[in-house]
């Protein structure tokens, strides 16, 4: 037998055994269970039904988790220097690493009817390399419903957006490819709706659920590292710190709980006196907000109270962003009032003033998200970042605001400057709940601009070899490029604490 029929006879042979059924025998081990293949998409959205996902063979290690006594003290003062590293994973990128900011962008919309919108961002560019018009144009990618109830979470990786996660009322929390638009499976793991999802790096994604645990999947076999135990009745949600090593979460138990994600396990907890809404943490990790209906209490990391500001009207979502330049930060506060307001948070002050307001929908602002994009050139200069925040409401539209548009730093106003959308697209009446924005591609970026190779580089690449062969090697390459550049510090939690046990739902 030749080299070349040896190896098409190996290509054949890992293509049978993966599409062979899973072994349905019990294990010893508790697993993460995907559910996709016996789910049916409408034919709208052109994803495919996706074959059922074997379980991993090896299982995540188990951790007890000890609440502290008492009402501990959360203390999260953590190692300084983090910031730059947070800045390059999340959505927060600064000019120096522009060439690794995305051109294009995703937005991703869950609603009440069960549908998940998908829309992509396109900046024009003219033949000699200028904007015009600086205003997106948002296309319809997908739009299908992707669950059996109401859809109340989404999140997409960081770093090139290539992962969807959505969850619902129905329990389930599917893992959709965004590159490839198809469904990938189903993490059955909670026994209650799912309320919060965040992926704290490419390689790892957090659920909070009403059951009260948290879970920790790894992206390149969705196995579980970790289920987390403490809160006694619904989380409603959860902040990871941007360093990676550390949470914080709220729940219905009106407690303020910290977890370890060095260790796996929670490490202190403290009492409210109400019942926290959302929790967000600042963009460089020194400060943290909680909110409860029109309150939002500004805590410091060893948890003295700052400042607390009462919004006139019902907050639906908030969110810490720095400005388009880089210099200071903002806090977005959507409402029941129909708007983002923008909170100047500066340094050393007691008193924090709305600078501006982002306008232009008729009913009230359900969610939001912003990304850090880099507008794109044909010619040699290097491109201009910005930041974009887009907006769901229940008007059933998406609104896409540019932060550039903001007062500049130290302005005095007698009044906060009212912004309108750059674009907005309508979903004829859909009662949105959930939003967030991935990268799109990284096109039109000047080689001229690129002083060093990002991480994500390489994914990308090893990407474009299987969009055009279609191999399931490639597909293989690119989950283990993924995961050996994934986030070292949550990675350890897989090896920590291995005498430890937890029972956890299935």
């Amino acid at each position: 037998m030749s080299s070349s029929q040896k190896h098409r006879s190996a290509t054949v042979s890992r293509s049978v055994s993966a599409a062979k059924p899973p072994d349905t025998r019990k294990s010893q081990h508790k697993r993460a269970r995907f559910d996709a293949g016996g789910r049916r998409n409408t034919s709208k959205s052109g994803l495919k039904d996706a074959p059922h996902i074997d379980a991993p063979k090896k299982s995540a290690n188990k951790v007890k988790i000890r609440d502290t006594p008492g009402e501990a003290t959360v203390d999260i003062r953590l190692a300084k220097g983090k910031a730059k590293q947070v800045q390059q994973d999340g959505h927060t990128a600064t000019a120096s690493q522009l060439p690794s900011l995305p051109t294009t962008f995703k937005i991703i919309a869950g609603s009440y009817e069960k549908i998940l919108y998908g829309l992509e961002g396109v900046f024009p560019v003219t033949e000699d390399g200028a904007l015009s018009p600086s205003v997106p144009a948002l296309t319809p990618i997908f739009i299908f419903p992707a669950h059996v109830g109401c859809v109340k979470a989404v999140a997409a990786s960081p770093g090139g957006g290539k992962w969807l996660a959505s969850g619902s009322t129905d329990e389930i929390v599917k893992v959709w490819d965004l590159r490839r638009r198809k469904e990938v499976g189903g993490l059955i793991q909670h026994v209650g709706s799912i309320t919060h999802l965040e992926f704290p790096s490419r390689t790892h994604l957090l659920s909070a659920s009403e059951d009260g645990t948290l879970c920790l999947f790894h992206t390149r076999d969705w196995a579980v590292l970790r289920s987390l135990k403490g809160h006694k009745g619904r989380i409603n949600c959860v902040a990871v710190h941007p360093s990676g090593k550390a949470a914080l979460s709220v729940g219905k138990d009106r407690t303020l709980r910290m977890w370890d994600f060095m260790r796996g396990r929670g490490s202190a907890s403290t009492k409210l006196g109400k019942e926290g809404e959302l929790v967000r943490w600042s963009t460089a990790g020194t400060m943290l907000a909680v909110q409860a209906q029109s309150t939002i209490d500004l805590y410091s990391t060893d948890m003295n109270l700052l400042h607390s500001i009462n919004h006139l009207s019902r907050i639906q979502d908030i969110k810490f962003s720095t400005r388009s330049g880089g210099e200071g930060q903002v806090l977005l506060v959507g409402a029941e009032d129909k708007k983002v307001s923008v909170y100047e948070m500066e340094e050393g002050e007691t008193q924090f003033t709305v600078i501006a307001e982002f306008i232009g929908h008729s009913n009230r602002v359900k969610a939001l998200d912003t990304l850090a994009i880099a507008y794109p050139s044909n010619s040699a200069k290097p491109s201009i970042s910005t930041i974009l925040l887009s907006t769901a409401s229940s008007d059933g539209k998406i609104h896409v605001y540019n932060l550039a548009a903001l007062p500049a730093l130290g302005q005095a106003l007698t009044a906060p400057e009212q912004i309108e959308p750059l674009v907005a697209y309508d979903t004829k009446g859909t009662r949105l709940t959930c939003i967030t924005m991935a990268d799109g591609e990284m096109v039109a970026v000047p080689q001229a601009a690129r002083k060093r190779k990002q991480p994500g580089d390489d994914e990308d690449d090893s990407d474009e070899d299987e969009s055009e062969e279609g191999s399931e090697e490639g597909t293989e390459k690119d989950e283990e490029e993924g995961d050996s550049e994934g986030d070292a510090e949550l990675e350890e939690v897989e090896d920590a604490d291995e005498s430890e046990e937890c029972e956890h739902s299935t």
